[in-house]
């Protein structure tokens, strides 16, 4: 059973085409940024099985089109790989296209298994200096960057996604070393720039937890269009979300 914090349908930004989006409960990061902070806590969601999520995902399916189908996000889905792994199984059974939206900082035998049903993964990159990762999200970026190497070995299709927030990962040189690190990475087929916003900010107050960023503005037009060149030098692909 897979804990599932909520589902979003007609989804369009995760991922190709229209996709039924599913929130798993639980995440190992503490984004300073996190739009979905109600999913961070291991505990609560709704126990969830196999069978309920391919039936929803065939409800849905008229309108998957040719490139549609599912996305696992979260929270963080990889730590939930084992319980996954047969939820995947029954949906490639069934002809479904899955997406996996993860911070890449989860690499066991669960997560190369549950990788072999996965046809795109949506790889989060918080931040490549390391200390400003930690200040960002909590933790080193060291295990990220393993899956990422992983992932390039196996060549699974990676879409990058990559949070610009104003003075925290916005730094040329930072968006510089993410190009020079992964530009030869024949796997990563688009980055996805992903502005800053407020969207998650009140439900910090709901939590009773205060929301760090406060006072940080969303970008300008001028600093995604620079981050946008930036990275065009690298990737073939790069879009702002």
């Amino acid at each position: 059973m897979l804990n599932v914090h909520s589902f979003e349908s007609l989804g369009t930004y995760d991922g190709p085409g229209i996709r039924l989006v599913v929130f798993l409960q639980g995440c190992n990061f503490k984004c300073l940024y996190c739009a979905n902070p109600d999913t961070i806590e291991c505990k609560g969601g709704t126990p969830t099985s196999a069978e309920e999520i391919v039936s929803m995902a065939k409800n849905q399916q008229p309108f998957f089109g040719k490139k549609g189908g599912l996305t696992f996000s979260g929270g963080e889905p990889l730590l939930q790989a084992k319980e996954l792994i047969p939820v995947l199984k029954a949906l490639k059974a069934e002809g479904f296209h899955i997406c996996v939206d993860t911070n890449g900082s989860v690499l066991n035998d669960f997560v190369k298994e549950a990788l072999e049903y996965i046809d795109i993964v949506l790889l989060d990159i918080k931040q490549m200096n390391d200390e400003r990762h930690r200040a960002l999200v909590g933790q080193g970026n060291d295990k990220t960057l393993k899956l990422a190497q992983y992932l390039n070995e196996i060549n699974k299709p990676v879409w990058l996604r990559y949070v610009l927030v104003p003075d925290y990962s916005d730094d040329p040189q930072d968006l510089q070393q993410l190009g020079d690190h992964f530009g030869g990475f024949e796997n990563i087929e688009k980055l996805e720039i992903q502005p800053y916003h407020h969207l998650g900010a009140h439900k910090y107050d709901h939590l009773g937890w205060k929301y760090q960023l406060e006072g940080v503005p969303s970008n300008t037009a001028e600093q995604l269009d620079a981050a946008y060149k930036l990275f065009k030098q690298y990737f073939k692909e790069v879009i702002i979300n």
